[in-house]
């Protein structure tokens, strides 16, 4: 009997990652220390709204980094997904935010 060796690529684990977490924000840092101001905003935002979440530093995978806008269509980082779903990045974040609407679909979870 034969073994087959899998090895997952980018995208199968970009899409295992976004699968898995019911929030995911791919970022450049760590939310203890975001290493751009878009990143940073938008782990305030969570935090504010005590919304637990999944991250990725995509300063620390290049892989990720340069298939995520990709698999996205998204250029930008940091990228908010929620079941699933791409809500978008730190200016859509902040919009829904301010309307309420980001604190009522989060909470849904």
């Amino acid at each position: 009997m034969s073994i087959i060796n899998f090895e997952m690529n980018t995208r199968d684990i970009i899409e295992h990652q976004i699968a898995k977490y019911p929030v995911i924000l791919y970022m450049k840092g760590t939310p203890e220390q975001p290493c751009c101001g878009f990143s940073a905003k938008v782990v305030q935002i969570l935090s504010i709204c005590g919304i637990k979440f999944a991250h990725v530093n995509v300063l620390e995978n290049s892989d990720i980094r340069r298939e995520l806008p990709n698999y996205s269509n998204w250029p930008t980082f940091p990228q908010l997904y929620y079941q699933g779903e791409l809500i978008g990045g730190c200016d859509i974040v902040e919009q829904f935010y301010t309307s309420g609407e980001l604190q009522k679909k989060l909470t849904e979870t």
